[in-house]
């Protein structure tokens, strides 16, 4: 029975053999086949789709960004406003008040916002000089609270209705920039501006719950809210820019690069005569100005996406609202787009500024004369001592000799 088994066993093992012989390609095929075997597509697709909702929950709701840009952004908005209203207080009933009764918008507004209750607060105190006086040094009181941080949530509301109200009053005396300025604000009403150097930021910062626990079971909410606002102002900058460059693209001057070359020299925009010589003095300079603007404003939003392009395109733009501010007399629509691409920053970046200011001016500061005098005491006070005790070693030496 045992050689049968024997038999048999080897007839199967010289079957297997053959078998294996025969078929090694499917073999050798079925080894390397995964374990579970092929993963669908569509279950791909759904673990992509679950990895990309999770980051962009994360991204969203997991923590504040941009928050030193926010405080920046608050910071030279408040500056832009008291700066225009300083700039314009002693022409203030001429340019919005009753001398401007002349344009009839003082009777028959162009814009409908003073005909809005909500807006309409300016308008019905134009005809009032005492009274208009006293809303614009309040207008620029609210600017100033806005600069500092003090109760932000609640300041800045009232300050953008303040605003409009103002602006409206002579729709001739605005720009493009008032209405930049305002849409900025709104989209600022949402974001929390104020957990970088403010006076809200140091009062919330005796809580122990701040900054990481602050908002309770609605943190979420807010840090949602404040990370959409920032997409928000991203999103209204590079339209800014990119609607800038494709309109002027499609103008003959800026085509035939001559662009720059006719606001430097007109009366309205050519503030500083000498400069303006200067930067058109020589042909392919204004050419370079004209093509370069276009070209730079285009890929500004493409250039955000990588650090060392961004670093470019944060710097490119800064030299040219400066170059507006300086040479076409427009500080104040400069400066609200600056406030603005502050928030393109990194927090790291900022944190690194800030801790290097902090530390030079520790260094550089000087010492109190207190101080200074307790030092050379001490020092005196030391090398007594010192002297007094060497002495007592020489002479214990000397009594031991």
């Amino acid at each position: 029975m045992n050689s049968d088994d024997t038999t048999c066993t080897g007839g199967d093992d010289h079957d297997a053999e053959g078998t294996d012989q025969r078929t090694g390609t499917a073999a050798s095929a079925r080894d390397s086949a995964p374990e579970f075997g092929l993963v669908p597509v569509t279950t791909l697709v759904r673990t992509k789709l679950a990895q990309g909702w999770a980051w962009l929950e994360e991204m969203l709701t997991g923590r504040y960004h941009a928050t030193y840009g926010l405080a920046v952004t608050r910071i030279l908005i408040g500056f832009t406003g008291l700066g225009l209203i300083l700039t314009n207080f002693s022409a203030r009933h001429y340019t919005f008040g009753v001398g401007s009764a002349w344009n009839g918008e003082i009777a028959e507004p162009k814009s409908d916002f003073p005909t809005i209750w909500l807006f309409s607060l300016f308008h019905r105190a134009v005809t009032t000089p005492p009274l208009f006086t006293a809303m614009m040094i309040g207008l620029a009181l609210l600017a100033i609270v806005i600069i500092l941080g003090w109760r932000t949530r609640l300041v800045l509301p009232i300050y953008l209705v303040l605003w409009v109200s103002f602006i409206e009053l002579n729709d001739g005396a605005g720009d493009q920039g008032d209405n930049a300025y305002r849409m900025f604000m709104i989209a600022l009403l949402f974001a929390d501006t104020t957990r970088r150097w403010s006076l809200d930021a140091r009062r919330r910062a005796r809580n122990p719950e701040f900054p990481d626990n602050d908002g309770g079971q609605w943190r979420w909410a807010l840090i949602m809210a404040n990370n959409l606002a920032i997409v928000v102002l991203a999103f209204q900058v590079c339209a800014i820019y990119m609607s800038g460059a494709l309109y002027k693209a499609g103008g003959e001057a800026w085509q035939h690069g001559f662009a720059v070359y006719n606001p430097l020299h007109t009366q309205q925009f050519g503030t500083w005569p000498v400069l303006s010589d200067l930067m058109t003095a020589w042909g392919p300079m204004v050419v370079a100005i004209s093509w370069g603007s276009i070209l730079f404003q285009c890929a500004f939003p493409f250039m955000l996406f990588n650090r060392y392009t961004r670093i470019i395109a944060l710097l490119g733009i800064l030299s040219f609202h400066l170059g507006i501010a300086l040479l076409m007399g427009l500080p104040w629509f400069s400066l609200t787009m600056i406030a603005v691409d502050a928030i393109f920053i990194r927090d790291r970046s900022f944190a690194k500024v800030s801790a290097y200011l902090r530390h030079w001016w520790a260094s550089s500061a000087p010492r109190s004369v207190g101080g200074a005098s307790g030092g050379s005491a001490g020092g005196v006070s030391g090398a007594a001592k010192g002297g007094s005790a060497k002495t007592r070693t020489r002479s214990s030496s000397g009594s031991r000799g």
